[in-house]
């Protein structure tokens, strides 16, 4: 577990487990998300921190040489020098319903590593015997950026995406967050979360802060990339300050969601999760660095040609379309990515790959 959106499938697993088995979640040092770590404990599920050195060889690594099923929400280096038993599956979850970023193969750095570096990513991508996606836009994805053949790829839908059909824990967790945060109440809401940029130094145009609280009426949250916890100062001051400006960087971005009218985002994931929320308005992409960035580390092909609107490219036009305050079609954005998202994809998981363990005791 490098993310913690897993974690209401984590929940199931553990309940649906047969008689027998038993569930281990191993977590990544830099998983920021120390409550969700307390919820497993608190479950009696075990929860071990994953750590490369000799605890891992002499550990961890029996463990997961154990195990039946290996579920993953990342890309692992250490399952490429594996030579695991023919009856364990390894189940890739990844951690986004949709790309507009490439990786894998598709990242233009790829072709710049060593053979055996290269070597060693494809080994790692030929461990996955599935592949779970929403959509066959992302199954297509892994096949073009992992060179896996298309039998790999289960059309199951996200397991992380059933909380967006979850009306009660919407409406829970937006009375949670305006409780939190009663200025919030009856106020438009913009949420600026713009992704991290591997190797490149989030440089965010001068007047951004103008441009998104150029409408008056609103209030406007910055929820910044997991990985750019450790910058946060420096991107604080760099952003700027308003006092309809917050900066809520422990707050749940999937919560903070479901109060949200318009969402600025660039080429991060969040775009596919808040498209599928019912009270989604305004989705805008505000790409001030988009030539930059198509060449490193590089867009999905064709990409502006399934985006739900055309992306924004400065300062004047992002403030401009603020205030514009249109509303934003996703139905095709929704058809592409999410279509096998409905709300049930936990269920249909564990029916796939848990239930079948207690047929084969």
């Amino acid at each position: 577990m490098s993310f913690d959106n897993n974690m209401n499938l984590i929940y199931k697993i553990a309940k649906a487990m047969p008689e027998g088995h038993h569930l281990i979640v191993f977590y990544t040092r830099i998983n920021p998300h120390q409550r969700a770590i307390l919820a497993l404990h608190r479950r009696r599920i075990r929860a071990i921190c994953f750590k490369d050195g000799l605890r891992f060889v002499f550990k961890l690594l029996p463990i997961i040489l154990s195990a039946r099923l290996i579920i993953c929400d990342n890309y692992y280096p250490f399952l490429g020098g594996l030579k695991l038993p023919k009856n364990v599956k390894v189940i890739q979850l990844w951690h986004a319903d949709g790309a507009v970023k490439e990786f894998g193969w598709g990242d233009p750095d790829t072709a710049h590593q060593s053979r055996s570096d290269q070597h060693r990513y494809q080994s790692v991508y030929n461990h996955f015997d599935n592949y779970v996606v929403a959509s066959k836009a992302m199954g297509q994805v892994f096949v073009n950026d992992y060179h896996i053949p298309f039998s790999r790829i289960r059309l199951l839908g996200y397991p992380r995406s059933d909380i967006f059909f979850n009306r009660k824990w919407i409406e829970r967790s937006r009375r949670q967050v305006l409780k939190r945060y009663p200025q919030f109440r009856g106020r438009r809401i913009i949420l600026y979360a713009p992704t991290y940029r591997k190797g490149v130094k989030y440089n965010p145009p001068i007047g951004l802060v103008k441009s998104l609280t150029s409408d008056p009426k609103a209030i406007v949250i910055v929820r910044l990339h997991p990985a750019l916890r450790d910058q946060f100062s420096w991107i604080e001051q760099e952003i700027g300050f308003s006092s309809r400006l917050y900066y809520l960087n422990n707050a749940s971005t999937a919560k903070l969601l479901t109060i949200t009218n318009t969402l600025i985002t660039d080429y991060s994931s969040v775009a596919f999760d808040y498209s599928l929320l019912p009270r989604a308005h305004s989705l805008i992409f505000f790409m001030y660095d988009l030539a930059k960035y198509q060449k490193m580390p590089g867009c999905q092909p064709n990409f502006l040609n399934w985006l739900p609107d055309s992306p924004v490219e400065n300062v004047k036009d992002l403030a401009r379309v603020i205030k514009q305050n249109k509303k934003t079609n996703l139905k095709a954005f929704n058809l592409r990515w999410n279509t096998y998202n409905d709300g049930h994809a936990s269920d249909r998981f564990i029916h796939h790959y848990i239930e079948p363990l207690r047929r084969r005791n």
